[in-house]
């Protein structure tokens, strides 16, 4: 018996102490969305990027309507693109595709998430992935929405990426050409060639793999090389250079500015000719 009242009273006091100790949880206090929102919107529209992206995140947690929710997520996502803020604003949009796959900003989603890779490139030296990752995200887009109105900027910037593309391909080509390793050269300058022929490398390009081929021997495929320069761009200054190089007797023609207005003016005088 004595043994009982002694467990009780231990156990009393050991639920006494607990009690003392135990922290009463305290709800956080409400805030109305609406007004977050509105908050946000007026910071987001005095470029206040920092500050906006704290009242949207905000709204977005207490918003109950998923479609308002998700409007507060992208202008989250937006407002962080706003400070340069890449990465976080990379993961923000990774989050809204995934939390709200069927909101009508989806498109949108995708397109911002396209030019943050393209900003983020660098030069033909520096890293290429920025490059890959935003040929890549624009190819998706454009596959997946070809007939929006952010497609048409897209196309523009892909040339520029393809162009940039190219640019590299051909820094590494002409660093192999230094240093006498022609197979990685021509590796390199095919690249362009096969991928990137709407660049405005692509006739440098084509002219190397003549200089490169003639070098080494390979006259048939220098020719080769050389015909579709001809075909294409066959009053390029490269094909001019190719030229000269499979006909060793050709003398490039320099024609001064002088000559140049005294041709002009022959060539008027025939068309008046004609014309009478």
């Amino acid at each position: 018996m004595y043994l009982r009242l002694l467990l009780i009273v231990v156990f009393l006091s050991f639920f006494s102490s607990c009690s003392q100790n135990k922290q009463v949880y305290v709800p956080t206090e409400f805030k109305d969305p609406y007004v977050l929102y509105e908050e946000g919107y007026v910071l987001f529209s005095r470029n206040d990027f920092f500050n906006a992206n704290k009242k949207f995140s905000e709204a977005e947690l207490n918003f109950d309507d998923i479609n308002l929710a998700a409007k507060s997520a992208i202008m989250s996502c937006f407002s962080l693109y706003g400070i340069n803020f890449y990465n976080e604003a990379l993961n923000n949009i990774e989050r809204f595709l995934k939390s709200y796959p069927a909101d009508i900003n989806i498109m949108y989603a995708e397109y911002l998430k396209a030019v943050i890779f393209f900003e983020q490139m660098g030069d033909e030296k520096k890293d290429i992935n920025p490059l890959l990752k935003a040929n890549k995200q624009i190819n998706y887009f454009l596959k997946k929405y070809p007939n929006s109105d952010y497609a048409v900027d897209l196309r523009f910037k892909k040339d520029l990426i393809e162009n940039q593309l190219a640019a590299k391909e051909l820094f590494v080509a002409k660093y192999y050409i230094s240093v006498q390793k022609w197979i990685p050269a021509i590796n390199r300058l095919k690249i362009i060639v096969n991928n990137y022929n709407n660049s405005s490398f692509i006739e440098e390009a084509l002219h190397r793999l003549v200089e490169i081929h003639y070098y080494i021997g390979l006259e048939n495929q220098a020719q080769k090389y050389a015909t579709i320069l001809g075909y294409n761009y066959n009053s390029s200054k490269w094909f001019e250079q190719s030229y000269k190089i499979l006909n060793k007797d050709y003398v490039i023609k320099k024609i001064n500015k002088k000559e140049e207005k005294k041709e002009k003016e022959n060539l008027i005088k025939k068309i008046i000719k004609m014309i009478k």
